[in-house]
């Protein structure tokens, strides 16, 4: 009973979100403005890192298209040590989420830290829209061409610009790491051919390149009801299902008596097996984060198509004048080199990176080099449990690590 009522609660309340959402399409540039000077007042370093005793650095990216990337870079662990010869590590979030998603657990659980304690040199970025990363040479987040991006220019624009910028300021290649969506941009980028230089290997948690066959209830009811194009029609070019009001109470759910809100989670990422109660608390106080409707239609059109393609305009003309042809380009995975190093690991429960459409991806990697290439599948993980999971450091982490060492 109390997983439905909970599972209700969480349908209503994307319904009235949305439908404030679509009321309210923007805020004024000055409540932006005050809204993002008081986040880069107290940045990732100072709110995450360095008060759980880690040094941490804040830097800043520009991309070609003109958005200003947060970057957090975590040289040390708390045992000090020296710089210059750690070898670099990338970590790149999925949808809806921040670089916070790499910090959320406790210092020995958080992917962030426990490479940063296992002398690896740890860089974390958010991406485009999202809290510490509004920034742009000359538009503003109430801009309507501000939101006009989907993560094909997460791929093409913010990813090559992040490796640049850490292999620039390091001298060394990087090891990657993408949760979700952060997979996906990684393998389409490495289709085309881009990032080879740079790159020493990629750990893709919760791999999600074909979506087709998703099990999320929320997921996919978003998808098929064209919740996202509704959205945009309405004028909402910013998809955020954030709000202080929505955030309280459900606090105030969360902390009723025989209330267990990691169903709040289970009910989008599927039954995650190993988190604590207690991290939805934490979760809420920094997630979701905001992306652009444009970027959740593409998403909607790869669920309801079951294929990897770029952005589909709907229609013959423009999709031609922006592709040079009337149908979207495909990123063929089965064009990532066979001897990239990759370690992907995916979970049975999980119901965004489901099981068949994972399978799916390996069928298409199937003639990678077979000493480049590392499965790993946790039958009781969900899509939560890779990044806030009790036990990730010993299931995921450890096996990464060790992966990352030899390459």
């Amino acid at each position: 009973m109390a997983n439905r009522l909970i599972f209700t609660i969480t349908n209503v309340l994307i319904l009235l979100c949305s439908s404030a959402l679509a009321n309210r399409p923007h805020l004024s540039w000055n409540e932006t403005t005050a809204v993002a000077a008081a986040s880069n007042a107290k940045g990732i370093c100072e709110s995450m890192v360095t008060l759980r005793g880690y040094p941490c650095e804040e830097h800043k990216v520009k991309t070609k298209d003109g958005y200003v990337l947060s970057i957090q870079r975590i040289p040390l662990g708390r045992g000090g040590g020296r710089k210059g010869n750690r070898v670099p590590v990338l970590l790149q979030h999925g949808l809806l989420m921040d670089g916070i998603t790499w910090l959320l657990s406790p210092p020995d659980q958080s992917l962030a830290l426990v490479l940063a304690d296992n002398e690896f040199d740890v860089w974390i970025v958010s991406s485009r829209g999202s809290k510490y990363s509004r920034g742009h040479a000359y538009l503003k987040p109430e801009d309507e061409a501000y939101w006009d991006w989907t993560w094909d220019e997460l791929s093409a624009n913010d990813l090559p610009a992040t490796f640049r910028y850490v292999h620039g300021q390091t001298g060394q290649k990087l090891h990657y790491v993408g949760h979700s969506l952060g997979t996906l941009i990684a393998m389409a980028a490495l289709s085309k051919g881009e990032l080879l230089s740079m790159l020493r290997s990629a750990g893709l948690l919760s791999p999600v390149a074909y979506v087709g066959q998703i099990t999320s209830p929320l997921g996919r009811t978003a998808a098929e009801n064209f919740i996202a194009e509704k959205l945009k029609w309405l004028g909402l070019h910013e998809f955020n299902p954030k709000g202080d009001a929505v955030t309280k109470f459900l606090k105030k759910i969360c902390a009723l008596r025989g209330v267990d809100c990691t169903n709040l989670l289970n009910s989008f990422t599927g039954k995650n097996c190993c988190l604590k109660p207690s991290i939805v608390d934490v979760f809420l106080d920094h997630e979701p984060q905001p992306s652009s409707t444009k970027n959740m239609m593409h998403v909607a059109q790869m669920i309801r198509d079951g294929t990897i393609r770029m952005y589909d305009y709907k229609d013959a003309g423009e999709n031609r004048r922006r592709y040079g042809q009337p149908t979207p380009p495909a990123y063929n995975i089965e064009n990532i080199l066979k001897n990239v190093p990759l370690f992907l690991s995916h979970g049975g429960a999980d119901s965004l990176s489901d099981v068949n459409d994972v399978s799916h991806l390996l069928r298409m990697l199937k003639h990678h080099d077979k000493d480049k290439i590392v499965v790993q599948f946790i039958e009781s993980y969900a899509h939560a449990d890779f990044v806030m999971g009790t036990n990730a450091r010993q299931v995921v982490y450890e096996p990464l690590m060790a992966f990352f060492k030899l390459h």
